[in-house]
């Protein structure tokens, strides 16, 4: 579990580098994973402070970090 969490974060990873913004719906819609892999992914990158995370509304927008 552990490394499938691994790779779904680097998928993350990627996709907030091409998109740059994005709410978490669409996140999970992108990355065409279980939503509850794609949260524990996010979860671990916002854990090492790697994303930001803000409420918008009913949704977070989610983002990366850029002076990791």
């Amino acid at each position: 579990m552990i490394t499938e969490i691994g790779i779904v974060a680097g998928d993350i990873w990627h996709f907030l580098d091409q998109r740059n913004e994005v709410t978490l719906n669409e996140l999970v819609k992108g990355i065409d994973k279980s939503r509850d892999n794609v949260l524990m992914s996010l979860g671990w990158l916002a854990r090492e402070g790697h994303v930001l995370l803000q409420l918008s509304g009913n949704d977070y927008k989610v983002s990366l970090r850029k002076n990791v």
